[in-house]
């Protein structure tokens, strides 16, 4: 399959990876703002080549406007969520409800909330 190289001169985010997908927007100024177009995949990226200067994107063509990508796009990517979305490990919770009252007391329902950390 085909691959494109997208080099930066800037240094990429710390958190992309190897099996992040890349995606592209058209940047554009109007009224002294830069506004974003239409949102368009790159493709998964294959290897990252870091140099002294520069860093290197290999990346699988999988969007149909991928080659179109200019150096006044914006790029950017998203976390594979087959890889990066794990089950939960290493935490346990107890709980203990106590009626402090003299009659009995019925519990009809108990919640709790887990929200998924990015580290």
């Amino acid at each position: 399959m085909a691959t494109l190289n997208l080099t930066f001169s800037a240094p990429i985010n710390m958190s992309c990876k190897i099996g992040d997908v890349a995606y592209f927007v058209n940047t554009s100024t109007l009224g002294g703002f830069t506004v974003a177009g239409q949102t368009n995949l790159i493709g998964t990226i294959t290897a990252i080549t870091e140099a002294s200067t520069t860093t290197t994107l290999t990346i699988l063509i999988e969007g149909e406007f991928a080659e179109a990508v200019t150096t006044n796009d914006f790029v950017f990517f998203s976390k594979n969520n087959l890889v990066e979305i794990g089950s939960i490990t290493g935490y346990y919770a107890t709980t203990q409800f106590r009626n402090n009252s003299t009659s009995n007391a019925e519990l009809h329902a108990t919640a709790f909330e887990v929200e998924e950390s990015s580290s």
